[in-house]
C-alpha cells in the first residue's frame, strides 16, 4: 500500500511539472532582461503555414557575408525569438528612442559562428564561463554571446547589464517561473497557443511626439500604452488579437470609440489601396478589413481580426534582407 502511494505520489509530482513546463512562457522570453515591453515568436508553426523560407529573399552584400561566414539561413534556421524593448532617456542618442535585447533560438554551426563573431568584434570578454563578443553597429555596440549550443543572446543597450542579466538567467533557466517582472505581470494574459505576442509598451517604436503613429496615422493611443497582443495559427488564417489595457474604464471606452472611426476611414480608404494590388492581395485585404471588430470589455479594448495567409505571407517575406539582430549589418573591424 505505501509503495503504491508513494508510485501515485511520484506520478502525480511528475504531471503536474510537465503541466507548469507548458504553462510557463518560453524560454527564450524567460531569457530577456527587465524591458519596458517583450515580442515573442514561434517560427516553426509560422514557416509551417506559410512556407516563406521557400520564398527568395535579396540579400544585400553585408547579410550574405554573414551568411556564407555562419551558414545561418535566419528564415530556414531559427526556430524561436524574443525581443525586449528598452526605453532610452535620450531618444536622439546613438540607439534612438528603443534599444533592443534578443535571445535567438535555433540550429547554428558553433566553430563557424565563434569565427564569425571573433573576425568582427572589437572586443571580447569573459562572464560566468561564456565569451561576449562586442560588435560595432552604426554608432553602437551590439553585445553577442552563445548561451547554448542552439541559443544566442544579444543587446545593443550601452551598458553590459542586460547581456549579463540573460547569461545569468540561462544558468537558472531551469526554473518555469524565472523570468522578468513584465513577463510575470502580463505573460498570463496571453492566449493559450499563441504563436507570437507582444505584452507591454510595444508601441514605443512606433513612438512619435508622445503618441504611437503608424504608416504616418497618428493613432489615439501614447507612447506608453500597454498591450497585449497575439497571433495563432487557425484553419487558412491567423487570428489576431490586441488588448489595450487602459487605466479606466472610461479610458477604454474613449479608445475603442476612437479606433473604431480610425477603422471606418480606412474602410473608406480601401478601395484605394486595392486598386494597387493584384486581384490574391485585394481579397486578402478585403477580407482581413471585414473581420475586424472593435469592443470594450471593462478596462480593456479589445481588436480582433482573422489576418488571411496570403498577407501574412507578404509580411514575413520582404524584397531585401538585412542582418538579423540590427538594421543593418556590423561594421567590419578594420584590417580584418
Amino acid at each position: 500500500m505505501y509503495s503504491l502511494l508513494l508510485m501515485l505520489a511520484l506520478v502525480a509530482a511528475l504531471v503536474a511539472a510537465i503541466y507548469l513546463r507548458k504553462a510557463a512562457p518560453p524560454e527564450v522570453a524567460r531569457l530577456l532582461p527587465e524591458s519596458d515591453a517583450i515580442v515573442y515568436l514561434n517560427l516553426k508553426p509560422l514557416r509551417a503555414a506559410t512556407h516563406f523560407e521557400r520564398t527568395p529573399v535579396t540579400r544585400n552584400p553585408d547579410y550574405q557575408h554573414f551568411v556564407d561566414a555562419t551558414g545561418i539561413v535566419p528564415e530556414r534556421d531559427l526556430d524561436a525569438v524574443a525581443f525586449a524593448l528598452h526605453r532610452m532617456d535620450n531618444p536622439n542618442g546613438p540607439n534612438g528612442p528603443v534599444a533592443y535585447s534578443e535571445v535567438v533560438e535555433g540550429r547554428f554551426d558553433g566553430a563557424r559562428l565563434v569565427r564569425f563573431l571573433s573576425g568582427m568584434a572589437t572586443s571580447q570578454e569573459q562572464y560566468v564561463g561564456h565569451t561576449i563578443y562586442t560588435i560595432p553597429v552604426e554608432g553602437r555596440s551590439l553585445r553577442i554571446a552563445q548561451l547554448g549550443y542552439d541559443t544566442i543572446a544579444a543587446s545593443n543597450m550601452p551598458t553590459t547589464e542586460q547581456i549579463h542579466a540573460m547569461l545569468d538567467r540561462y544558468r537558472a533557466s531551469a526554473s518555469p517561473f524565472s523570468g522578468s517582472s513584465l513577463l510575470a505581470a502580463r505573460y498570463p494574459d496571453v492566449p493559450l497557443l499563441s504563436g507570437a505576442w507582444a505584452i507591454g509598451h510595444v508601441g514605443l517604436p512606433f513612438s512619435e511626439r508622445g503618441y504611437i503613429t503608424v504608416f504616418g496615422l497618428r493613432l489615439p493611443l501614447p507612447e506608453d500604452t500597454t498591450f497585449v497582443a497575439s497571433l495563432r495559427v487557425g484553419l487558412g488564417a491567423l487570428h489576431l488579437r490586441i488588448e489595450q489595457i487602459a487605466p479606466t474604464e472610461d479610458a477604454a471606452a474613449r479608445s475603442a470609440s476612437a479606433l473604431d472611426a480610425l477603422l471606418q476611414i480606412f474602410q473608406a480608404i480601401q478601395p484605394r489601396i486595392e486598386a494597387k494590388s493584384d486581384e490574391a492581395d485585394s481579397q486578402a485585404t478585403r477580407e482581413f478589413i471585414s473581420s475586424i471588430q472593435i469592443e470594450q470589455h471593462k478596462e480593456r479594448a479589445v481588436l480582433t481580426a482573422n489576418l488571411p495567409m496570403q498577407l501574412m505571407k507578404k509580411l514575413v517575406t520582404p524584397e531585401i534582407a538585412i542582418a538579423p539582430g540590427s538594421s543593418a549589418a556590423p561594421e567590419r573591424p578594420a584590417g580584418r
